[in-house]
């Protein structure tokens, strides 16, 4: 035992200084605070229906109704109690409270990565405070992105896992390949793999490469193989994670649309282009990459007294304390982007040292760094270079699922440090063997320093106005009521941008000739290699971190006693929880109703916040609430309340719809239509309690000789569970009811007294049934077949992942004996 500790002394000192790291960053942690996020307040409204029924009756039911109608629950919350992930996971977060886990976790896998490329331990430990430190790391939790967060945090691992596979230890690199690959899985953000899969492509391709022209193709063909074997253990280990997703996926945005949009009369495959583009990465705005404040930082909120926006306002006689709230207001981000949280900051001494492994590494990993983050940075251009985009979103597969293309800089934001440790690993170890070091190291921290000295000195360079400027002013126009003012103010804030760009330039040029120095000093053998290692990380650490403590700082943390209850109650859903009906909807017009979950804590709402809606149910919102809002549509989801504001005393007030159609009503014509386009035409202007329109798809699961008028024919709800719902009917003869329900094909069924009858769609996204005349009980049941499949499919690649772990350590452990 005294033997492992000292051969790994270097390793447990170096976990020792992340711990402290992460102990000190997140301190208000430790002092029983949380972080207040957007997103995390948004998942508590979409989570409580849910949560509710599951302290109820022990276990969370598979759908809710608190949103969009309704959604399956797996999409929200899901326990994957047969997914050995989850219990890891679970142990981290016990151990280390949310966000210092995620954080843990970046520093321990960046490590990982640095240690399989057999870096020193010291020099490893500060590539992954590189790779950690990243700002968008930190922004992304800030914001609330907890699940993209863990996500991010396994990626490192997992390429260290691969580049394992083909360095010689395909069989731990296996194991720790399913083993981390299960864990990022598991955190349900398929993006983030999606684009960690693009760059092991790349990183494949050129294996295959080296591969061929060594001629070792067999040996390749194995590394693959252990590799393909591991991937497929991870996600049969989230089995209940991507099945039913992809099950979903395909009747959500993601998947393919009802209504056509091409001018051929086709539907389109995948995400609204424009949408998916939303948040694309500037060209110009990569300069961020060293200069963070270069495009404004974040998009409000940065100002303060001594900006020229707040000096200009007070000059003009506004009061201070209304000078400074309406200065914060004012966007210092000036890129295209509709609003961010902040840049994409990789370090400058990191990204000069980078630039500097360009020319000086050896390691052919080199080019495939270099291919990555060439292909990710043009794809995270998005709109803005669209001769990449485009090719990828119109014929790679699946890329057309996500939106925020930006985020694909993730890559990146892994590669540029791990090359720029790669060149502190090459003037360590060969130096002297370097042709024209002296001129490379000049050249490369010359052209980072340059470009911050430019910034700096001529800040004005940068367009500092985007292509909504004027809009901008114009809005200022409208509400101070003077052009001129509005004017100078734009000017002032203009100038504030230029202040902020020409701020950071100057420190990022301090930072990066510092870098240099110390550099040029070891080459030249004025400086120790340990030195060198100690102070570039103690420098790369100070540079990120401050950075960082501006989006992600103690401010951000508040008591969890005030995050018991994170959204406050107000008078007017006390008023509407008076009505004891068991299943109507609310629609709150106080907020965007489509993208707040807030109102789906306390109400069955018709809105809600998700980033999957059903495609049915984005079409109902494209088409029947753009720009107004379709009473008839309102009444057939059964919204029976709005809360809206008066606008002339900004009160919150309620209004009772009388019309709302109730949970379940019979018609007395039904209407069939050819396509979904005169579907949704038909639903324009409608009464849902007289008339239904059902697309001929279903005219075969109909007897329209069996119907007739529901003259005197009743059906009420009688018992209301999300994904067990009963009713009972009376009826004269055969009628057809309708429920303010949404249609779900993928484990809804309907029985009628016990016996099985086919859901019909109605009105394009409601439920309906052609039901028997007489007294009947009817329920829905919601019970998708995919989940039980998927436990079954989890449970075993569980099984095979601890037994492939176990025999990994038991193997491992035998060979030392017998070398001992």
């Amino acid at each position: 035992m005294k033997n492992w500790f000292k051969q790994n002394s270097s390793h447990l000192i170096v976990i020792a200084i992340f711990f402290a790291l992460v102990f000190f960053y997140f301190s208000p942690v430790w002092q029983g605070k949380a972080l207040s996020q957007h997103d995390v307040v948004q998942a508590m409204g979409s989570q409580k229906e849910l949560f509710d029924f599951k302290a109820q009756d022990g276990k969370a039911p598979q759908w809710t109704n608190s949103m969009f109608g309704g959604m399956p629950t797996f999409q929200i919350w899901y326990h994957h109690t047969y997914n050995v992930a989850t219990y890891i996971s679970n142990g981290i977060k016990a151990i280390f409270p949310l966000p210092a886990d995620i954080i843990l976790i970046y520093l321990l896998g960046g490590y990982f990565l640095l240690s399989v490329l057999r870096i020193k331990p010291w020099l490893a430990a500060v590539g992954a405070i590189a790779i950690t430190f990243s700002s968008y790391n930190f922004i992304y939790i800030e914001a609330g992105h907890v699940n993209k967060a863990y996500a991010i945090a396994y990626l490192a691992p997992i390429i260290g896992a691969v580049i394992m596979c083909y360095r010689g230890n395909k069989f731990w690199g296996s194991i720790l390949l399913a083993l981390f690959l299960a864990l990022e899985i598991r955190t349900n953000h398929v993006q983030m793999t999606y684009y960690l899969f693009i760059a092991l492509l790349v990183y494949v391709g050129f294996e295959f490469y080296y591969a061929i022209r060594d001629k070792k193709l067999p040996e390749f063909a194995k590394n693959t193989a252990v590799q393909v074997g591991a991937v497929l253990v991870a996600v049969a280990v989230n089995a209940t994670v991507l099945f039913p997703t992809y099950e979903y996926s395909k009747l959500t945005t993601r998947g393919k649309a009802n209504i056509s949009k091409t001018e051929d009369g086709g539907t389109t495959g995948g995400l609204d282009k424009e949408y998916a583009y939303a948040w694309s990465q500037g060209i110009g705005e990569n300069l961020t990459f060293i200069i963070p404040n270069a495009y404004g930082g974040k998009s409000n909120g940065v100002l303060d007294e001594k900006s020229n926006s707040y000096k200009y306002l007070t000059s003009i006689g506004v009061p201070a304390n209304q000078a400074l709230p309406f200065t914060q207001y004012l966007p210092t981000y000036w890129g295209e982007k509709s609003f961010t949280s902040g840049p994409w900051y990789f370090g400058v001494g990191v990204f000069a040292l980078f630039i500097l492994g360009l020319f000086i590494v050896k390691d052919r990993l080199k080019w495939w760094i270099l291919a990555a983050t060439v292909l990710t940075l043009l794809l995270s251009f998005g709109k803005h270079f669209t001769l990449i985009s485009d090719l990828f979103f119109d014929y790679f597969p699946m890329y057309n699922k996500f939106r925020a293309v930006e985020s694909i800089l993730i890559i990146p934001s892994i590669l540029i440090p791990l090359l720029a440790v790669l060149a502190v690993h090459e003037l360590i170890t060969r130096k002297d063997e370097i042709v024209d070091l002296d001129k490379k190291v000049l050249y490369s921290f010359g052209a980072v320093a340059a470009i911050c000295l430019i910034v700096a000195v001529m800040p004005s360079i940068l367009d500092l106005k985007n292509s909504e400027h004027q809009n901008f002013v114009a809005m200022l126009g409208q509400q101070t009521g003077d052009a001129g003012m509005a004017n100078q103010l734009a000017d002032a804030l203009v100038k504030d941008r230029a202040d902020l760009a020409s701020a950071d330039a100057w420190r990022s040029f301090f930072i990066v000739v510092l870098v240099f120095a110390l550099v040029f000093a070891f080459i030249k053998k004025k400086l120790s290699s340990t030195a060198l290692i100690v102070v570039i990380g103690v420098v790369t650490l100070v540079d990120l971190w401050t950075v960082d403590k501006r989006y992600l700082n103690n401010d951000t943390f508040v008591d969890k006693s005030s995050l018991n209850r994170p959204i406050e109650e107000r008078e007017v859903d006390q008023l509407v929880k008076i009505d004891k009906d068991p299943s109507y909807r609310v629609l709150d017009l106080t907020t965007n109703p489509f993208s707040d979950a807030k109102a789906s804590y306390f109400h069955k709402s018709l809105g809600g916040y998700h980033a999957a809606k059903l495609m049915r149910f984005q079409e109902i919102l494209e088409h029947q609430f753009n720009g107004a809002i379709n009473e008839d549509v309102l009444d057939m989801f059964n919204v029976r309340y709005l809360i809206t504001k008066d606008p002339q005393n900004n009160v919150d007030r309620i209004q009772r719809r009388s019309t709302a159609a109730g949970n379940a009503w019979f018609v007395d014509k039904v209407t069939f239509v050819k396509d979904n386009n005169q579907e949704m035409q038909a639903i324009n202007s409608f009464d849902p309690s007289k008339e239904a329109f059902v697309h001929e798809e279903f005219k075969s699961k109909i007897d329209e000789k069996r119907l007739r008028l529901a003259n005197n024919a009743t059906i009420k709800l009688t018992s209301y569970h999300p994904d067990k719902m009963e009713y009972e009917y009376s009826a004269p003869n055969d009628v057809f009811a309708v429920f303010s329900e949404v249609y779900y094909d993928k484990g809804w069924k309907a029985y009628v007294d016990g016996e099985e009858v086919p859901i019909l769609r109605a009105d394009y996204i409601l439920r309906a049934l052609q039901l028997p005349g007489g007294n009947h009980k009817v329920e829905f049941v919601f019970d998708p077949p995919i989940v039980k499949v998927s436990n079954i499919i989890s449970l075993i690649g569980s099984i095979v992942l601890v037994l492939g772990l176990a025999a990994g350590i038991f193997l491992t452990y035998r060979k030392k004996q017998k070398t001992a």
